[in-house]
């Protein structure tokens, strides 16, 4: 027997090393068996290398005005290209966001054709959607470690649905076999689930464990109100997600603004900084989601090759077929039964049985190819020995390798979007002016400064902490306000200091952005020299 020669494939690099191994496994072994017994007219078109390649990849579903636009803007804390928010719906498109030198767009027809990309397969829906499918790439150090795919709102009504012109929840099934994370998002303040969107999370199913939920806007309503929607939403998703675990819920306010009902900050926090750890972990464990599929994959494909291979053993050679064939349909049925008891296989691992049905009646039987035990054989090897040594291999480059986290955006617990959208404006303010521009409004702060019980002139974290939470915005912009205005870093505020913390607070309730590092004309006169030389 020839070993394969993935095996002593050798690259410093992780992903590439177990994206190679699982490249060459799928091509030697388990395609053969896909494309013998039309695995991709039934299930999923063939992979391609970029599918083994691609950075992770979180989804994003929901109905119309969820946030769900905005939330990809507050982890990245920038405005993507073609991005559009508003209360009504406004994203009718599917957007991928990923990471590009050039920030710019790249329509759905030049984007299926782009070996790069692992999207060609995408082709397959036609111009309908190709027209409402693009890719928006820019340079962003979140992007760097995943990519993030925008989808349209989910609307209500027979309508809505007819009009899209494409298969919307079989254009969601394709993106849920690839991604990494599914986050379904939910709004707070209004909260119902469409017979559209009931109809797209049973799509999903097979992919529950991909599966996350967010609870959106949870700062618009009061704390008893939200025990009530969220208790309602999980008796929602219970009728819809049929899985004995109950599903995970993260409730918060996913944006960088000040929180309308501010009771539950804590809550918000928390629940925030679990889902960031949960999307952080993405890259680490790309390599084995990508085994996970696989595995996955190959299971349906043995199934596949079990159930085409019985119809053309049972198909008539001459006279007779299509009577033959509408019977054999009808009893598929009694089929996956016989197969599940003569090859010891799952009834979870069987296609879905009306849908197999609807599939079968277009495609002509006598060119079904017989079983070849060969080919089985092949993808019982890899999922008995080949798939043990990549998970080996995983595990051992993992301890090797530093820790793989998504970086940058609001994961580093700052504010959203990059400094210098408006001259003049926010932080920019007084960039031009001789005199201090804090020092406009420093007596008023000085009233409270003095208020809080400085001690040789200074007050400490926690005094400060008290005032600044006033302003009712997150801890992760006040976290970055605090940074910016301990201009020399003892951990204490003086008066300039404290004036130059207040002013970075209105500068962001005003609607602005803050800088990333403070400027010039910002700092304190008094600290002047120590922060050139720092």
């Amino acid at each position: 027997m020839v070993e394969c020669s993935w095996l002593s494939y050798k690259d410093p690099e992780l992903f590439q090393n177990v994206s190679e191994g699982l490249r060459r496994l799928y091509r030697t072994k388990l395609f053969p068996l896909e494309d013998t017994y039309r695995f991709h007219d039934f299930h999923s078109p063939a992979l391609e290398d970029a599918d083994f390649d691609n950075k992770p990849m979180v989804l994003l579903v929901g109905q119309y005005s969820t946030g769900k636009t905005t939330f990809i803007r507050h982890l990245m804390e920038q405005d993507f290209p073609g991005m559009r928010i508003g209360p009504e719906p406004t994203t009718d498109s599917f957007i991928a966001v990923m990471h590009g030198e050039q920030e710019g767009v790249i329509p759905g027809n030049a984007l299926v054709v782009d070996p790069k990309k692992p999207f060609r397969k995408l082709n397959a829906f036609g111009n309908a959607f190709l027209n409402r499918f693009m890719c928006a790439q820019m340079p962003n150090p979140v992007l760097e470690s995943i990519s993030i795919i925008d989808t349209p709102g989910i609307l209500s009504g027979e309508k809505q649905r007819i009009s899209r012109g494409y298969d919307f929840a079989a254009v969601l099934e394709w993106f849920a076999e690839r991604v990494d994370r599914i986050i379904l998002l939910f709004d707070a303040h209004k909260l119902d689930i469409s017979d559209e969107f009931s109809e797209v999370i049973r799509a999903l199913k097979n992919h529950e464990d991909k599966m996350r939920v967010v609870l959106n806007k949870a700062d618009q309503i009061s704390t008893q109100q939200l025990m009530r929607v969220y208790g309602a939403l999980m008796w929602s998703l219970g009728k819809i997600i049929n899985t004995p675990e109950v599903v995970r819920v993260y409730i918060g306010s996913f944006w960088a603004q000040p929180l309308l009902v501010p009771d539950n900050r804590k809550l918000f926090e928390a629940e925030e900084q679990d889902l960031f750890l949960d999307i952080q972990s993405l890259p680490r464990n790309a390599a084995l989601r990508k085994l996970n599929d696989l595995i996955k994959r190959a299971r349906l494909a043995k199934v596949q090759a079990y159930i085409i291979s019985s119809l053309k053993k049972d198909m008539p050679s001459v006279f007779g077929k299509d009577s033959k064939k509408k019977e054999l349909i009808a009893n598929l049925g009694e089929i996956y039964h016989k197969i599940e008891k003569e090859h010891q296989i799952s009834p979870g691992d069987f296609p879905n049985l009306a849908k197999m049905q609807e599939l079968l009646n277009g495609q002509d039987f006598s060119k079904f190819a017989a079983l070849k035990p060969k080919l089985l054989e092949a993808v019982e090897d890899m999922l008995a020995n080949d798939i043990a040594r990549l998970m080996a291999m995983v595990r051992q480059e993992e301890a090797a390798m530093p820790s793989q986290s998504v970086k940058g955006g609001a994961f580093e617990g700052t504010m959203n979007g990059p400094f210098g959208h408006g001259y003049g404006e926010g932080a920019s303010e007084g960039i031009d002016e001789l005199e201090w521009v804090v020092g406009r409004d420093k007596p008023t702060y000085d009233e409270i400064f003095y208020t809080l019980s400085p001690i040789n002139g200074k007050v400490s974290g926690a005094a400060a902490k008290k005032e600044m939470l006033k302003s009712k915005l997150p801890n992760t912009v006040l976290g970055k306000i605090w940074k910016l205005a301990d201009v020399d870093k003892d951990g204490l505020l003086d008066d300039e200091e404290f004036a130059l913390a207040n002013h970075l607070i209105k500068v962001k309730l005003e609607g602005h952005e803050l800088p990333t590092a403070l400027p010039e004309h910002l700092v304190p006169p008094s600290k002047r020299g120590t922060a050139l030389e720092a």
